[in-house]
């Protein structure tokens, strides 16, 4: 792991350097994404330039996520703020239609990184994103919101290496144990969310890297993400009872099979990234370090 800490921060500081920036500017939920993204961040640009902002929406955001958030950026001496969401999002319910629920829990991300880039502008700093390789690779997040960032200083890490990496630096326990949960509704995680555990989207997403750079001889990530939506395309329509899908069914299997994966859980996976909820992958450009 230590290896994998120096090569980020190294990365992040001639990251910053070509880019001719100084200050970064980071939201920070309690979570252990921002929180270890605000670490990595801090130890390469030091305190004075890096700024927390924390965005919790009041009756939503728990109150231990927002003491841990603030705890953690008065340990590492960071600049930070806070700035509920809740009354930005109640306009948006003055709207001339009715914002449904997915419009807003949308909304909710893409405000917090209004305000961010706001701040960005302002301070002229750059943001820091905080989503991990796991939740890149399906499409896990926000198109517009928590996917819009300057710089993914995490998003090499799967997310089993986010919580080693994360121990290795020394992030207090409380990091390391709670639920994973984007606090987009109440009693919203991310793993009931997504009908399958961080662990086992990891084992798959591995299992893809490997199996089609050596079995296959694939070896552009791209082409790989290609080919996992499109299995997640035709097992959709199978899903709708597509007569002509079902007929796709053994391309499904076979894929599956010589990437070394049972089928069910792998076509569970990939099919998040085609979400409605959520944004894609595909074309998305991110710098990352490892």
């Amino acid at each position: 792991m230590h290896n994998i800490y120096t090569k980020i921060v190294a990365g992040i500081h001639k990251f910053f350097k070509e880019n001719a920036f100084e200050k970064a500017v980071i939201g920070v939920s309690g979570g252990i994404d921002s929180a270890l993204c605000l670490k990595l961040t801090v130890d390469a640009l030091g305190a004075d330039n890096v700024t927390a902002i924390l965005m919790p929406e009041k009756g939503i955001s728990s109150d231990e996520n927002y003491l841990h958030s603030k705890t953690l950026c008065q340990f590492l001496k960071v600049e930070s703020f806070s700035v509920p969401i809740n009354k930005f999002l109640t306009d948006f319910l003055s709207l001339p239609w009715k914002p449904n629920d997915l419009a807003q829990i949308n909304t909710k991300a893409r405000i917090r990184m209004i305000v961010l880039y706001n701040f960005s502008n302002t301070r002229n700093s750059l943001v820091i994103g905080t989503s991990n390789k796991t939740e890149l690779a399906l499409g896990y997040g926000t198109k517009h919101g928590d996917l819009a960032a300057d710089l993914e200083v995490i998003g090499d890490l799967l997310k089993e290496d986010v919580y080693k990496l994360a121990d290795h630096v020394g992030l207090p326990v409380e990091f390391l144990q709670k639920t994973p949960s984007a606090e987009l509704y109440a009693g919203q995680t991310d793993e009931e969310e997504l009908g399958i555990s961080y662990k086992e989207i990891d084992t798959i997403l591995k299992h893809i890297a490997n199996g089609l750079t050596e079995g296959l001889g694939i070896t552009d990530p791209y082409i790989m993400l290609a080919l996992m939506y499109l299995l997640a395309a035709v097992m959709t329509e199978i899903i709708s009872n597509n007569a002509v899908a079902v007929l796709l069914t053994p391309l499904v299997i076979v894929v599956a099979q010589t990437l070394g994966v049972n089928p069910i859980p792998f076509v569970v996976a990939v099919m998040f990234g085609s979400s409605a909820s959520f944004s894609t992958p595909i074309g998305y450009q991110t710098n990352t370090f490892v």
